[in-house]
């Protein structure tokens, strides 16, 4: 006979009473073991916190040589260029061209090397200054051969003036032994003085051909360096890196030809003016780039006394394009294929 609990489909409280103390005790031994293991990693923590006091913490690690080294290095990006700067050669002004000339022959072209002295290319006023030197050479020989005749002829009245006063101290002579008359001996010094007067003349005549001589020679050189100015020679030995402007081209203020000495080769260290206090004349560097095969070692030539605007620019969307920068030069021991990569951008690294 079944009991009424049952019959009507509901649990009995004594039955519900022992489901709830048996879940608790479940529950209490599944969290023995959790509470075990974590004492037990409690009681581990004081030796690593031992250990971590120990060994340096982040904010107060013991600086080594290397990691010092690292920091008082100085790191910039920078540009290749030679020895002196890129040079704009212009063309020289002359009487013809005082506002500018026009390139007549180019006698280079880019990649050139040329030796200091070597025509690079002549304007348009060489010809006209080429008739005027021939001018200036004719008058130069002219007034070569009127001074010779004034000069002959100076001697010829000088001789007659010394004959005829020969002349006249023998009148006078004559004149002491009444062998001559006092008319003729005094004609005969007057004209002995006149003589004299005219070779005092004649030798004055004479030195001014000479001068004239001196003036016309001073306008042949005049003329002869202004035909030099017609034509434009390499000031330095170096190479030629740009032609701006061809034959029969117009040459303004900008010149027509960038010349640089790229056997010395230069890297240009934009240094942001608050680490250019670390930076020393005679300090190592490297110079490095995509483009090199290799770093480049040199070391610091020149720090330029000026604070000015960053003009390189790298990669970075988020660095300073308005940074105050000091213009660093570190001169290259072995240029090697910089030469041909005047203005390259390169990162450069000075060592303390």
């Amino acid at each position: 006979m079944k009991s009424p609990d049952s019959t009507h489909g509901r649990t009995s409280p004594s039955r519900h009473l022992a489901c709830l103390v048996c879940s608790t005790m479940l529950l209490v031994l599944a969290a023995i073991p959790v509470g075990a293991q974590e004492a037990s990693s409690g009681a581990a923590e004081p030796g690593d916190v031992r250990s971590g006091a120990e060994s340096p913490s982040e904010g107060g690690a013991t600086e080594t040589p290397s990691t010092t080294d690292r920091r008082d290095r100085v790191a910039a990006l920078g540009r290749l260029e030679p020895k002196g700067g890129i040079v704009r050669l212009a063309a020289p002004s002359t009487p013809l061209s005082l506002a500018g000339s026009v390139i007549a022959r180019l006698l280079v072209a880019e990649g050139d090397d040329v030796e200091e002295g070597q025509l690079l290319a002549v304007t348009d006023a060489e010809p006209a200054l080429q008739a005027a030197l021939a001018v200036a050479e004719a008058e130069l020989g002219r007034q070569k051969e009127a001074a010779a005749a004034a000069s002959a002829r100076a001697d010829e009245v000088c001789v007659l003036a010394d004959v005829t006063a020969r002349e006249a101290d023998r009148r006078a002579s004559l004149l002491e032994k009444d062998l001559a008359s006092r008319e003729e001996a005094e004609q005969t010094r007057g004209e002995a003085e006149a003589r004299r007067a005219s070779c005092i003349a004649a030798r004055a005549t004479a030195r001014v051909s000479d001068a004239a001589i001196d003036v016309a020679r001073a306008e042949h050189q005049l003329r002869a360096r202004e035909l030099d100015r017609a034509s434009v020679h390499a000031p330095f030995a170096g190479r030629v890196l740009r032609i701006t402007a061809k034959p029969g081209e117009y040459v303004g203020p900008d010149g027509f030809l960038e010349l640089g000495r790229v056997a010395e080769m230069m890297a240009i260290a934009e240094v942001f003016e608050t680490e250019v206090r670390q930076v020393r004349e005679g300090q190592s560097a490297s110079v490095t780039s995509d483009a090199l095969q290799g770093a480049k070692s040199g070391r610091v030539a020149f720090i330029r006394p000026k604070v000015q605007k960053q003009d390189e620019i790298g990669t970075d969307p988020a660095a300073r394009k308005d940074a105050r920068i000091v213009e660093v030069g570190i001169a290259l021991d072995e240029p090697g294929e910089a030469m041909g990569l005047t203005n390259l951008q390169v990162e450069v690294v000075i060592s303390p």
